[in-house]
């Protein structure tokens, strides 16, 4: 599966892209809120990779690899926490440290959402990120997700627990956004775990 749009294309992980992905999340500023990471050894971004199918199948997990038209690899983004009846899920995105505030992550963000609501028929899209992970924050509201409330510490990283801003953008606010005339091609099957209507 191949989404293509102005700058970027968002495709799935291949097993030549592990040393991309290692040199990208090497660096402990990338993966600092994160659960994993940084990588240390190929092995760990080649595993991710290897897991990713099966995950796709199971409607646990559809990430995607960001791959900029000039730069080439640039992070991922994905949807999880997928519910089928409440035609839901999640958006989580990581970029490599020079990618950052170069708009990636909104162009991204456009193609994601594009994809969850006339491809997927997703009604809602969440999201969550640190109350101390400003950049995270100023992004999701930069492209029109909106702040609901804090989940107190509901993200477990390491032996540490932490709370969550969860944010959200609906269909028809999306549809009110300038996300929804972006240009979007998408080659390739969509998972049918992730259809649900």
């Amino acid at each position: 599966m191949e989404v293509q749009g102005p700058g970027l294309t968002l495709r799935t992980p291949r097993d030549d892209d592990a040393p991309a992905l290692l040199a990208l999340a090497s660096d402990p500023r990338v993966t600092n809120w994160f659960s994993w990471g940084p990588y240390r050894s190929i092995e760990e971004p080649a595993g991710y990779i290897a897991r990713l199918a099966g995950e796709r199948e199971r409607g646990e997990r559809l990430d995607l690899l960001i791959v900029h038209d000039e730069r080439g690899p640039a992070g991922i983004t994905g949807f999880g926490e997928l519910s089928v009846r409440d035609r839901r899920a999640v958006i989580g995105t990581w970029l490599g440290r020079e990618h950052w505030g170069t708009g990636v992550n909104t162009d991204a963000k456009a193609l994601m959402l594009k994809l969850a609501f006339t491809e997927l028929g997703l009604e809602r899209v969440g999201a969550y990120t640190n109350p101390e992970n400003a950049r995270s924050l100023a992004a999701l509201e930069k492209v029109g997700f909106r702040r609901e409330g804090t989940l107190r510490r509901f993200h477990r990283h390491g032996d540490e627990r932490h709370d969550v801003h969860v944010l959200s953008m609906l269909r028809e606010d999306w549809m009110r956004t300038p996300l929804a005339d972006v240009a979007f091609t998408l080659t390739g099957d969509v998972p049918p775990a992730f259809v649900v209507r």
